[in-house]
């Protein structure tokens, strides 16, 4: 699939349920967030079958996103179903890594490719501080576990103010390096006034080469983080919900009153 400013659009970031067990300053506010109802949030049938149209389309790179992917029931079952499908290349998760020990290895055996797991400092008061109820040990463990398990190529997403060389990031890089693992800094973004920047270690905020859409739990398909259009795949249908947010992709990103970090997966 190609846009209508020529970028192949070969990307689906899919977002398994808006809840998290961690609450991040930069992602939810103190007193929690509106979360939607049972019946608002697709089936993994539903995300199944949109993802099959949406390969069928030319899309070959699949990630699972939260909110955290980890809490949701039946994850595992949900990443074997999306290994099965004939053309996707690159299968991956986005995870706080917090109830990743457990699983790792189950996740390994039922396909899934690569993990991205969240990490902004090694510093266990700040970790705290910045997740308000995470204990970093999980992560931790949830990290060697991934290793133990046979994944290859995780990456490390270090959220930081303005630099990747803060004290908090180095030591991040530090450790990945040590680690054989990859470090990402993403530094703080604001949806709803437009900022972002490009990721550092990745491609995240570089409008002119993004080749990307996102399913939302609730079924939306939207074609920009920093844009409030979006296409019901229970209206349209998941072919005509695909096609029309690939059209209707912007050149650039803007700004977005309706999209929140802890729903869409970043």
């Amino acid at each position: 699939m190609f846009d209508r400013f020529d970028r192949r659009i070969n990307y689906l970031r899919i977002s398994v349920t808006d809840r998290c067990n961690l609450r991040c300053v930069y992602c939810m506010p103190p007193e929690g967030v509106p979360l939607w109802g049972h019946d608002d949030i697709l089936s993994f049938e539903e995300m199944l079958k949109v993802t099959k149209t949406a390969v069928d389309m030319g899309i070959d790179k699949v990630r699972v996103t939260g909110g955290e992917p980890l809490v949701r029931r039946g994850i595992v079952q949900f990443v074997n179903m999306l290994s099965n499908i004939d053309g996707i290349r690159d299968l991956a998760m986005t995870t706080n890594g917090t109830l990743l020990a457990p699983l790792a290895r189950q996740l390994h055996e039922a396909g899934l490719h690569r993990l991205n797991i969240s990490l902004d400092t090694l510093d266990p008061e700040k970790y705290r501080e910045i997740t308000r109820v995470g204990d970093i040990n999980q992560v931790l463990d949830g990290i060697e576990a991934a290793q133990e398990a046979g994944f290859a190529g995780t990456k490390l997403n270090c959220v930081v103010h303005k630099t990747s060389l803060e004290p908090d990031a180095m030591a991040v890089r530090q450790f990945a390096i040590e680690r054989d693992l990859e470090a990402r800094f993403i530094r703080q973004m604001d949806i709803q006034r437009g900022e972002f920047w490009v990721v550092d270690g990745g491609t995240g905020g570089d409008c002119a080469m993004c080749n990307r859409l996102r399913l939302t739990s609730c079924g939306m398909v939207k074609p920009c983080l920093f844009s409030d259009i979006s296409f019901s795949v229970r209206e349209l249908g998941a072919k005509e919900a695909l096609t029309q947010a690939v059209h209707a992709k912007p050149a650039s990103g803007h700004s977005s009153l309706q999209n929140k970090f802890y729903a869409i997966g970043g």
